[in-house]
């Protein structure tokens, strides 16, 4: 068993780590939460034309953007915050695979679309990290 010293600076570190991990997915959404009202025309341009009522949608994709970031604030909704995001990093993936067809369409390289799908689930990955309670410190309890 690590000595207790070890095992605080070791807990703190990664309370660090999350605080700054919750701090990133927060930025992302603001700031693209944002977006969907600073460049409505753009963002309803990605959106895949099956998609009912693009501009409808973008407007309330960035609502939820932003109230999901406004919810990452507050310890009492951050974990329901952080479920709102992931659903939406999720239900959003359509228009990100419909740039990705169709990125001559976009300016902006293929390459450069397709690294963005590894990047949203690394960004699913740290939704969770960073939202989901903290386990109770097994290590203190346990012989």
């Amino acid at each position: 068993m690590p000595p207790p010293q070890s095992t605080a600076r070791s807990h703190a570190h990664a309370s660090r780590a999350r605080r700054a991990g919750l701090g990133f997915v927060f930025l992302w959404f603001f700031i693209g939460g944002i977006a969907h009202f600073a460049a409505t025309d753009l963002e309803v341009r990605i959106v895949p034309p099956y998609v009912p009522s693009p501009r409808l949608t973008v407007l309330v994709t960035g609502v939820f953007e932003l109230l999901g970031a406004a919810g990452l604030l507050l310890h009492a909704t951050r974990r329901a915050a952080g479920w709102g995001l992931f659903a939406l990093t999720i239900a959003v993936t359509p228009a990100n695979v419909y740039m990705l067809q169709h990125a001559d369409a976009f300016g902006i390289p293929y390459w450069l679309l397709l690294l963005r799908l590894p990047v949203q689930v690394a960004l699913l990955a740290l939704i969770a990290w960073s939202t989901l309670p903290v386990p109770a410190r097994a290590s203190m309890s346990t012989p």
